[in-house]
């Protein structure tokens, strides 16, 4: 089997059910079209990896903690830009490769972590906060969480901008 040290990131954006529905179709696909190319284009910028789309988010990895979290960033400037709102989480873990695809428990827990974020939020593991100590990414303490399906309490930090 193989695995890999990651830094998985998720992205989602926010109401999108909703804001589907109040634009129709047409409209919101343009809009996510133009967020998908936004998206894209910061990952190449930023040296990252597009692992899966949700339909109203990405799942993408990093070789290195900092540099996802400025992605991060980024992506939820040029999301607002847009008139978009995103939440994002991002934990670092061995991933098993599968293909094109990655999988394992750290994939879930950034899946996780984002769902708790709000929106505007970089929202990250102590474990990644832990791997990129003295670094110049300030970060704000938003305390322990139980993460749907994953076992014991996790501390969660939201970057500051």
């Amino acid at each position: 089997m193989d695995r890999v040290l990651t830094t998985v990131l998720f992205t989602d954006i926010v109401g999108s059910t909703e804001r589907a529905a109040s634009e129709g179709d047409h409209q919101w696909r343009a809009l996510l079209d133009a967020h998908d190319r936004a998206v894209r284009d910061e990952l190449r910028h930023f040296g990252g990896r597009e692992i899966n789309t949700t339909g109203d988010g990405f799942v993408a990895s990093f070789d290195g903690p900092a540099r996802a979290i400025h992605c991060a960033q980024a992506i939820i400037d040029r999301a607002r830009s847009l008139g978009i709102e995103l939440r994002t989480g991002l934990h670092v873990g061995e991933c098993e490769v599968r293909g094109e695809d990655l999988s394992g428990i750290a994939v879930h827990i950034a899946v996780r972590i984002a769902s708790l974020a709000r929106p505007g939020d970089v929202l990250v593991s102590a474990t990644l906060k832990d791997l990129i100590a003295r670094s110049a990414i300030e970060f704000q303490d938003r305390g322990e969480h139980d993460l749907k399906g994953i076992p014991d309490p996790w501390h969660l930090y939201a970057v500051e901008r």
